[in-house]
């Protein structure tokens, strides 16, 4: 896409588009939702959205931008627009900033940059609370499905809901640059957790019931904890020291007292299937293991200091420390390989305790990562975590695929 640069004025947009897509389930029943606006009088011109099955929350993004462009060009074929949506992705990546590598999205992003002209197309990304007509669509869209039909424009209440008459000091506000806003937050893909997780459509008013809470408990102190060494799933299987078993019974204590965990899953490794068992003890539950919740392999780096494979391996700890893509010395895992089977445990998780409050016992890594997805927060944000052992962080996970993060790296239960 052509962006113009500061010396050169980007000419008034003849339409905003707003566009929206969601998932119930990412993938999961799905829909999305565009509106054409007027940029002078926030007048809503066109209206469109679909039940387009079971797709992903971003390939109902991306059908939405195809369709709100798709009705704007109707209107108007030498129309200029500028789109105003609030997931990250989709306006990162149509602006060429970031890389489009999921194979469902690259035919999608072709598909939209066809349809106009790339210099008469702009992009902003907004909050989803500003984007509120296009949701509203995007749900119609998708209750329609649930009950067997597409949705119909004449039954539709979106305009209604949000404000028909949108003033249009609300909506111009400055020309569009052509020079987005940098996003605060935004949904992210889960589709592949290289490139972005989580969260996903969002439900409006309707009743989407508990959700399943993963109450995420590192393992306690082992040996190798206190000097900092690398120990994951490649190495020696270390037990619980005994700091790390009173740590264990700690929690196990704390979490009994609360009353409502219902179901224990944990790592097959020891360390974690002995802190798991202690809180089992206390709450009366059997332990389930989830093999991919396993800690990462670090290769050949396994028992040592940071210090050592800083000596050892400079090189190759420092593409480690800049990019989530490569792999520990020897063989080990990525981060990005990771998380990819820590996503897959996440949704195997979700299928099967729907509604229910899981105890998750886990590992570092793991835990960051299931952290890092639900806020949709970039790979580099693994380093800027404090996860100490035995502590515990908690995830919401809705049934319209939004993740809320309630707790993270609480101890209070060891003092």
């Amino acid at each position: 896409m052509t962006v113009p640069t500061a010396d050169t004025p980007t000419p008034a947009p003849t339409f905003y588009v707003e566009a929206d897509g969601g998932s119930r389930g990412n993938p999961g029943p799905a829909g999305y939702g565009a509106v054409v606006l007027d940029p002078r009088t926030g007048e809503a011109l066109a209206e469109t959205a679909e039940y387009v099955g079971v797709a992903t929350n971003n390939v109902a993004e991306y059908k939405g931008l195809i369709a709100g462009l798709t009705a704007a060009k109707a209107l108007d074929p030498d129309a200029r627009v500028h789109v105003r949506m609030d997931s990250k992705l989709v306006v990162e990546q149509m602006t060429g900033r970031w890389k489009i590598k999921h194979p469902d999205m690259k035919p999608l992003a072709a598909e939209a940059a066809r349809i106009l002209p790339a210099d008469r197309v702009t992009y902003e990304w907004i909050p989803r609370e500003r984007n509120k007509h296009a949701d509203r669509l995007a749900n119609e869209a998708m209750d329609a499905g649930k009950q067997g039909r597409q949705w119909d424009a004449a039954s539709s209440t979106a305009a209604l809901d949000v404000g028909a008459a949108r003033s249009a000091a609300k909506l111009a506000g400055p020309a569009p640059t052509g020079t987005e806003e940098s996003p605060a937050s935004a949904k992210t893909d889960t589709s592949t957790v290289a490139e972005k997780d989580t969260s996903t459509g969002w439900g409006g008013s309707a009743d989407l019931g508990p959700p399943a809470t993963f109450v995420l408990l590192r393992h306690g102190e082992t040996a190798l904890t206190p000097s900092k060494r690398f120990s994951g799933s490649g190495g020696t299987d270390p037990e619980l020291s005994p700091v790390g078993r009173r740590q264990a019974e700690a929690a196990g204590a704390a979490l009994a007292a609360r009353g409502t965990v219902q179901d224990i899953v944990s790592s097959p490794l020891l360390r974690c299937r002995e802190t798991a068992q202690a809180a089992a003890d206390r709450l009366g539950l059997d332990v389930v293991i989830e093999d991919d919740l396993r800690e990462t392999d670090f290769g050949a780096w396994e028992g040592m200091s940071f210090a050592e494979v800083r000596e050892r391996y400079p090189d190759d700890l420092s593409a480690w420390l800049s990019s989530p893509t490569v792999a520990p010395t020897g063989g080990g895992e990525s981060f990005a390989t990771v998380g990819r089977r820590v996503a897959a445990a996440r949704d195997r998780l979700l299928a099967r305790y729907a509604g229910r409050t899981v105890l998750v016992v886990t590992h570092v890594t793991p835990v960051k990562e299931l952290v890092r997805l639900a806020l949709g927060a970039p790979p580099e944000s693994l380093f800027r975590m404090e996860l100490s052992a035995a502590s515990v962080s908690v995830v919401a996970y809705y049934a319209d695929g939004n993740a809320s993060l309630r707790l993270l790296n609480d101890t209070s239960h060891l003092t």
